[in-house]
């Protein structure tokens, strides 16, 4: 496979001015079902049409996506956003997030109460509506992520969550694996081989990355959890991709990044990144192996590795 990015095809604009939507979507990290719904039913976007009914966007349409996509950031609802746009229009102005009811807050209830009542129906009308209006890193951060989280809290003092906690686990995975298999093949981009370092048991975290990838349009091999290093390599050799992307929040095995990664680096011709905690507590010790620290965060992560295979292209 060639060297490419997703966000490599921007030619069209070049000479007329106008992005397609797949271009707006690599540029932004929106996804075009999220972008409709802001056209269709909040008028944030008006994007002009071709003879044929394909959308295109300006430079300008692109600066307010990711003007939206800073209120979403600070936690301010899609329908809260379209407001603020328009008095940003007329007048610079501050804003305070604790001056807007927290939608996510709304969220989360919502989905916990289906939780404990372990209902699939309305916990996947819950977070399919989030799915449709933000993006996946957002809905991630926000509102799954912090549910995870709770659960970890409440372990100790709460032993029948533990039902709970794998009842929304299973969900996830199986949510998440479905709409990743659906993304994947539509998506004509770079293949990231993604899976979990050694000793890391938890997958979550690799999924939400996958599912945040395959949204700018890359393509995604999951290896899963608890991957050995040194088979990498062999699987490379059959399925060639661009990048190698590990995932781990656990303590790393003792010589894992001091040993295994440095030979997987020396084993590949293509660049291997590094994510979640452990990367952040163990990015000397990563770079000094030849590999990438992406850090724990998705979208900052998705960023490098666009830099890195863009460079590399």
């Amino acid at each position: 496979m060639g060297k490419s990015s997703p966000h490599s095809a921007q030619s069209p604009a070049a000479t007329t001015g106008r992005y397609p939507i797949r271009t707006v979507c690599s540029l932004t990290g929106v996804n075009p079902v999220t972008l409709r719904a802001w056209e269709r039913r909040y008028n944030l976007i008006t994007p002009q049409r071709t003879a044929k009914g394909h959308r295109l966007y300006t430079q300008m349409d692109i600066d307010r996506i990711h003007r939206v996509l800073a209120l979403l950031d600070q936690g301010i609802s899609i329908g809260q956003a379209g407001k603020l746009l328009e008095q940003e229009s007329s007048a610079n102005i501050q804003l305070q997030e604790s001056e807007y009811p927290d939608i996510w807050q709304h969220y989360r209830e919502r989905m916990e109460a289906s939780i404990r009542r372990f209902d699939e129906t309305t916990l996947d009308a819950i977070y399919n509506d989030a799915l449709s209006l933000y993006p996946v890193d957002v809905v991630n951060s926000r509102l799954t992520t912090p549910i995870l989280r709770n659960f970890g809290d409440r372990w100790k003092e709460e032993p029948v969550t533990i039902a709970e906690e794998h009842f929304f686990s299973v969900y996830l995975r199986n949510k998440l694996g479905s709409r990743i298999h659906h993304l994947n093949q539509r998506n004509s981009g770079p293949l990231l081989l993604l899976c979990c370092l050694p000793g890391e048991f938890h997958e979550i975290g690799m999924l939400f990355f996958a599912l945040a990838a395959v949204d700018r349009w890359y393509r995604v091999l999951l290896l899963g959890a608890n991957m050995p290093l040194d088979q990498i390599p062999e699987v490379i050799e059959q399925q060639p991709c661009e990048a190698i992307i590990l995932s781990g929040s656990a303590r790393p095995a003792r010589g894992l990044f001091q040993d295994a990664l440095p030979q997987l680096v020396r084993n590949t011709s293509i660049p291997v990144f590094v994510g979640g905690g452990v990367a952040e507590r163990n990015r000397e010790t990563i770079e000094n192996a030849g590999a990438i620290c992406a850090g724990k965060d998705i979208k900052p992560a998705l960023g490098i590795i666009d830099k890195t295979l863009s460079a590399a292209a």
